[in-house]
């Protein structure tokens, strides 16, 4: 199963997508630093450098195409200038999307979306003939210390039946975000917990069994690492694996039912 991986940065999507079973045929991505990190782990694979001028005319058949587009035209922490950002890329993606008609297209973006974007997004996913459906994971849901809710835009080009693995998808997300939210640690515990701005919980740091930790615990050891600040920012540009690994497992599953005949 052939997937094309546009706004790769470092491959957070593209490990979901590895550990369900999806082949990376090619990435698009033009950090240089990105570059040099999917170089290291996937060093048999091309990289296109600009989603503008990709030509698909050079790649095969492709069943899945997924990209976190950028978010900074409808992140609440920016500007939120929608389309009129210089950044807003979700055009050249569905240029793709048209020439290439892949079975299933998967888009990520921040929750900020959802008021901005997300439905012209979905009316043009569904004017190619693809059924629509947006889902919000946080990473809370699937183990980590912190919310960082992402909206998943998942289309499918066939059928309407395979929506029904994708609701259940939903589901269990609900389902282990209450429980995350009933095992966050105590309001009393300070040193782990603080509250933001917005009155959420943020999780610093905490010891408690099956969390996350944000460093290892050994002093000073973030000082002198070389090329840290680039490593900080394309660790906050990317995605939890563990948030996509779901759906990508689900269209998986049901594309291998298709091939079956079931």
């Amino acid at each position: 199963m052939n997937a094309l991986s546009l706004f790769s940065g470092i491959g957070g999507l593209d490990l979901a997508a590895e550990w369900a079973g999806f082949k990376t045929v090619a990435f698009c991505e033009r950090d240089e630093f990105c570059q040099k990190v999917l170089r290291k782990h996937w060093p048999e694979v091309r990289i296109f450098d600009d989603v503008r001028t990709l030509d698909t005319s050079e790649l095969p058949a492709i069943e899945l195409l997924h990209g976190g587009y950028p978010c900074q035209p409808f992140s609440t922490a920016g500007n939120r200038r929608g389309e009129a950002d210089e950044r807003h890329m979700w055009p050249h993606m569905l240029r793709i999307v048209r020439e290439l008609k892949p079975r299933w297209v998967v888009g990520e973006n921040v929750k900020g979306h959802i008021t901005l974007g997300l439905d012209t997004v979905c009316d043009d996913l569904e004017a190619e003939g693809y059924t629509v459906r947006a889902i919000c994971i946080p990473a809370c849901a699937v183990g980590a210390p912190h919310i960082r809710e992402r909206v998943f835009v998942v289309a499918n080009l066939r059928t309407w039946d395979t929506w029904k693995r994708v609701e259940s998808i939903k589901k269990n997300v609900h389902r282990d975000e209450q429980w995350q939210q009933a095992n966050m640690p105590s309001a009393d515990s300070r040193s782990s917990v603080c509250a933001g701005n917005d009155g959420d919980w943020k999780i610093v740091r905490t010891n408690k069994a099956g969390w996350w930790e944000a460093e290892p615990a050994v002093g000073r050891v973030v000082y002198g690492v070389p090329t840290q600040p680039y490593r900080f920012k394309q660790l906050g540009n990317a995605v939890v694996p563990q948030q996509a690994y779901p759906i990508f497992a689900a269209i998986a599953e049901t594309y291998n039912m298709e091939l079956s005949g079931r």
